[in-house]
């Protein structure tokens, strides 16, 4: 059973709210009268200052920490920490909480079976929330395809591919400020799902790395668009070995993804890209046997699935 992780959508509760009349007097529905608490009026308060009086909904404080839904092997979870939490670690790593207390964390494809996120509160004293992490289901996929790529030999794989490696990693270490991981994600493409998150690769009988992402088959020169807001981080017209045309995208709190075999790029590096905005055409460049995107996203370190975080199909 695939559980998909929900975006910060699913877990903000609504907030009661007041709204002002033209004659400047405050109007409250029923439930939002049942969340406030205003001061005792005296009997000489005049009724216009009481008219002007700000009115203020009271807010829960979170004793304990809220998530999307539950861990599992390859998600990433959007979460919010205990009020008055000043800092979060998962498993002793520490977290970017934002301003709001929501925090990102992700679980790689081989996570341990458990985790432990802990808040420290501005008193000093800690929340601890213990995490069982289910295993994934994985599969194994023979691809008909040169294990090197688009490289010929091993000399000239090894000659190219120690320079593609450092600008991939440059790009993941960048941090822009955007908020395209609270959104809820939609498909960059539709299309056959060719490629499964995870899955064992074995290229013409030899065994290679799992897949690090997921593939969707259509045709050569089929329009993908950004499935959340974010920043080009790389945007590679020259094909690299294995992933051909390569276009990443930084989301924000350390998620980014990355669009694989790409026959053309529609945006450059630095550029701020909205959710749904066409971004470039699908290719079969690289190590591909025809024309598919290969999505694939990095929380941090950890390789995540992106079919936990779009809607079901």
């Amino acid at each position: 059973m695939i559980v998909r992780s929900s975006s910060l959508a699913l877990l903000i509760a609504a907030i009661a709210s007041c709204t002002s009349t033209g004659q400047g007097q405050t109007e409250t529905t029923e439930a939002q009268a049942a969340t406030i608490i205003t001061a005792p009026v005296s009997e000489t308060a005049a009724p216009e200052s009481i008219a002007k009086e700000p009115v203020k909904p009271i807010v829960p404080e979170r004793a304990e920490f809220s998530l999307a839904s539950d861990p599992v092997q390859g998600a990433v979870i959007v979460g919010q920490a205990p009020s008055f939490a000043k800092s979060v670690t998962l498993n002793g790593k520490s977290l970017e909480l934002g301003a709001d207390g929501f925090f990102l964390m992700g679980f790689d494809r081989n996570a341990e079976n458990s985790a432990s996120l802990i808040a420290t509160l501005e008193n000093g004293e800690k929340v601890e929330k213990y995490l069982p992490v289910r295993p994934g289901n994985w599969k194994i996929e023979h691809v008909n395809a040169n294990k090197r790529g688009g490289a010929r030999t091993s000399a000239e794989f090894k000659r190219r591919r120690g320079p593609e490696l450092a600008q991939i990693v440059g790009a993941r270490a960048q941090r822009n400020d955007s908020d395209g991981w609270r959104q809820n994600f939609i498909w960059p493409v539709k299309g056959r799902l060719s490629g499964f998150f995870g899955a064992q690769r074995i290229y013409r009988g030899t065994p290679g790395s799992y897949h690090s992402g997921m593939d969707i088959a259509v045709p050569r020169g089929t329009r993908f668009v950004a499935p959340a807001d974010g920043v080009v981080i790389l945007a590679a017209r020259s094909p690299f070995t294995l992933e051909g045309k390569l276009l990443m995208i930084d989301h924000g709190m350390g998620l980014n993804s990355a669009f694989l075999h790409c026959n053309e790029l529609l945006v450059s590096k630095g550029d701020i890209v909205k959710q749904g905005q066409i971004i470039g055409t699908v290719g079969s460049t690289g190590r591909a046997t025809g024309p598919h995107l290969h999505w694939g996203m990095k929380w941090q370190s950890a390789r995540v699935d992106p079919l936990l975080l779009v809607p079901a199909r």
